[in-house]
């Protein structure tokens, strides 16, 4: 079970990066507007069609690797997003990634995975009591409104690309944990019950809300910007929802060690990724 929740959110994250990809290509042509007047501009863009068309695969992959495995496993895999991004927006920009950049997926990967295998995420429910549900909401929810009103008050389009990217990323990751309440649902109870739980509505309010956060991200600033933030805050918000919220459990005593050393080579891979995006050079091909 756990082979596939992993193979789905590998596939759900190379599918939300070529979504990402195609979207910023698309926001980068409207030169002003957010909110709703934003995503009206942009629906008339094939690129944005195709990029919604993504993060709907993204989104069917993710609720399938939720369901066979716990949060905590399934929403750092979505770290992957980023190097995804990066080696699909480069042909699709029609350029091409410097030798630091491919340095900078492989050490994501690697330390991807040396994170998750010796934090072994385990032991999950899909389902919470409301004691828990309304302090992760009113956290959460908290954190958005933090990050949107940081932006706002901000002149520095690094700034508001930045907090806008962690206002999706939280988004993304109450949006995963009410994903996961609600297919649990759907496994359990059937159609019916699914269709009357508050996860279901909940779920979809927050995607649409974080979807209509990274489209404003995209445009505030470079992709840089908004992805490392996106895609980082997204599995750090979802593992601390898998442990809180879920009674998700990770491995401890002398495995901090190597979790700590992945966590290290993560970072190094996204800052590598960072540096080495303004010098992507036009392809020759």
């Amino acid at each position: 079970m756990l082979v596939l929740a992993v193979v789905f959110a590998v596939l759900g994250a190379a599918s939300n990066a070529a979504g990402t990809a195609f979207q910023r290509k698309a926001a980068a042509t409207v030169t002003r507007g957010g909110g709703l007047r934003l995503l009206l501009a942009l629906a008339h863009r094939p690129a944005w069609v195709a990029g919604i068309a993504g993060v709907i695969g993204a989104a069917l992959f993710q609720a399938l690797a939720l369901t066979f495995g716990p949060l905590a496993l399934v929403q750092p895999i979505f770290i992957l997003e980023l190097p995804f991004a990066l080696l699909i927006a480069a042909p699709l920009l029609h350029r091409r990634l410097p030798a630091a950049g491919w340095y900078g997926v492989a050490t994501v990967v690697l330390g991807l995975a040396l994170l998750l295998g010796s934090a072994a995420p385990s032991g999950s429910t899909s389902q919470a009591p409301m004691d828990r549900w309304i302090p992760a909401l009113a956290v959460c929810l908290g954190l958005i409104a933090a990050a949107v009103l940081a932006a706002a008050r901000s002149d520095s389009a690094l700034f508001r690309a930045t907090s806008l990217g962690t206002a999706a990323a939280v988004g993304n990751a109450l949006t995963a944990a009410l994903l996961k309440s609600a297919t649990g649902t759907f496994s359990d109870h059937g159609l019916s019950a699914f269709l009357t739980t508050w996860q279901t509505y909940g779920f979809a309010l927050t995607g649409i809300g974080a979807v209509l956060l990274l489209e404003n991200a995209l445009q505030a600033g470079s992709l840089a910007a908004s992805q490392p933030a996106l895609t980082i805050g997204d599995a750090t918000v979802s593992l601390l929802l898998g442990i809180t919220l879920l009674g998700e459990t990770i491995r401890t005593g002398w495995w901090v060690i190597p979790e700590v050393a992945g966590i290290a080579m993560i970072i190094a891979g996204v800052l590598t990724l960072t540096r080495a995006v303004p010098h992507i050079r036009a392809s020759t091909d």
